[in-house]
């Protein structure tokens, strides 16, 4: 265990520690019934070997399968997310003494910004063209996956009010040690995003295309809610993929095989090297989640004459299926559409899923029925000058974000707005 990360217990002077204000100039104050600081410590883990996978779990909870201890630690123990991809663990556990612990959060220590989907390149670019140090940072967040869900993971018995509070000044202090530019929060819930900016953290918004479930009962109740412009172009594009004779199959739980995983990462491979020149997962990161995840685990596979020849790679949460990775040797028309956008609207209908996020990027997907969504994340820049650029870009960044989303759903394929995407 490297020694310099090992056993260090962080903590900052909560009620001395002076924070940036908010944007109406007030300080943030400490809730006055939070523990006092003398009473907790955060304690800063390399490895989640350093925790027991109940306690981590305890906090993390069961609706979203990227910030459980066995995908977390798959990630590290294969070799994917650990210091030589540039991605050192930094977990942070928020505790009382005597062990008592109120919430845990992953992080990382970063000397790059590859694999995370929340794009900073210009910042770095800007602090480094000014004569700073933009790397190491401190990112919260999932390696690898674009996907939203909570981030600092809170114990049921712990007030979320008070220990958001609690972790932004904690995580102040741990990127104070580790001499950082800044600490970032990404793709976190909207709860997590606002108190972060009471908080006097920067926000950011994005934009995904998610779909809604309305309450279908099947396939054709959704294709019903279309125009019927919409629902003939699905239809024509589902025929394309019968006619070529592929069978299509949803693998989850004792129904995945090795053999299954040893031709996805064929896939894997030759997509990741057609985008991004390099594979960040290895082949033992799909073994290990199979071992230990299994039954969140969906595969949707295309077979031609029994040769599986594409698979796409998602996630199952408590209330929504999250697409990851897709790969295909072969090319046929309108797979890519079938596998990743409408496999996983049968699936989701058929387990009563509300939600299909299907990854970054893709405004092809909103004539499929995935509408645009805003995501979140949140940012700390600790220099001031640095500070204040990047919260005037954000601020219109946000305005055009606002905007474009709204556009965007007037390319809405449904007949009418669905109730589960009113707000």
């Amino acid at each position: 265990m490297p020694g310099w990360l090992s056993d260090q217990h962080l903590w900052g002077a909560l009620t001395k520690r002076k924070a940036h204000p908010l944007p109406d100039g007030s300080e943030p104050q400490l809730p006055e019934t939070s523990p006092a600081p003398d009473d907790l410590m955060i304690e800063v883990l390399h490895s989640l070997d350093g925790i027991d996978r109940d306690v981590w779990d305890a906090c993390a909870g069961f609706e979203n399968p990227f910030v459980s201890y066995d995908f977390l630690f798959a990630l590290e123990a294969s070799g994917s997310a650990v210091a030589d991809t540039g991605w050192l663990p930094t977990h942070l556990v928020l505790k009382r003494h005597g062990g008592g612990v109120m919430g845990v959060a992953p992080f990382y220590l970063k000397n790059h910004s590859y694999g995370e989907y929340v794009f900073d390149h210009g910042w770095a670019h800007a602090l480094e063209s000014a004569g700073g140090d933009y790397y190491p940072k401190l990112l919260g967040g999932i390696p690898f996956s674009p996907a939203t869900g909570p981030r600092l993971l809170l114990h049921p018995n712990t007030d979320p009010d008070h220990a958001y509070y609690l972790m932004a000044r904690g995580l102040e202090s741990v990127g104070e040690k580790f001499d950082v530019s800044s600490v970032h929060i990404i793709f976190n819930t909207r709860d997590e995003w606002r108190a972060l900016g009471k908080a006097g953290w920067l926000s950011r918004t994005g934009c995904q295309y998610h779909w809604r479930n309305d309450g279908y009962d099947n396939f054709d109740q959704f294709l019903d809610a279309l125009s019927s412009r919409k629902r003939k172009a699905i239809r024509k594009e589902r025929k394309q993929v019968v006619d070529a004779s592929l069978t299509m199959r949803q693998l989850t739980g004792d129904d995945l095989k090795p053999e299954h995983w040893d031709r996805f990462y064929e896939f894997y491979l030759d997509t990741s090297g057609r985008k991004w020149g390099s594979a960040y997962l290895t082949r033992d990161f799909f073994d290990r989640i199979h071992h230990t995840m299994a039954d969140r685990i969906l595969l949707v596979t295309a077979e031609d004459d029994g040769e599986m020849i594409a698979g796409a790679f998602n996630m199952i949460g408590e209330n929504t299926l999250f697409g990851r990775n897709w790969g295909c040797l072969e090319r046929y028309k309108f797979l890519h559409f079938e596998a990743c956008y409408y496999q996983a609207i049968e699936f989701a209908i058929e387990r009563g899923l509300t939600t299909v996020e299907a990854g970054a990027q893709g405004e092809h997907k909103i004539q499929r029925g995935y509408l645009p969504t805003k995501t979140y994340s949140s940012h700390f820049i600790f220099n001031p000058r640095f500070r204040e650029a990047v919260e005037d870009f954000l601020s219109r960044e946000r305005a055009v974000i606002d905007h474009n989303i709204a556009q965007l759903k007037h390319e809405s394929p449904f007949k009418q707005q669905p109730q589960a995407d009113l707000q």
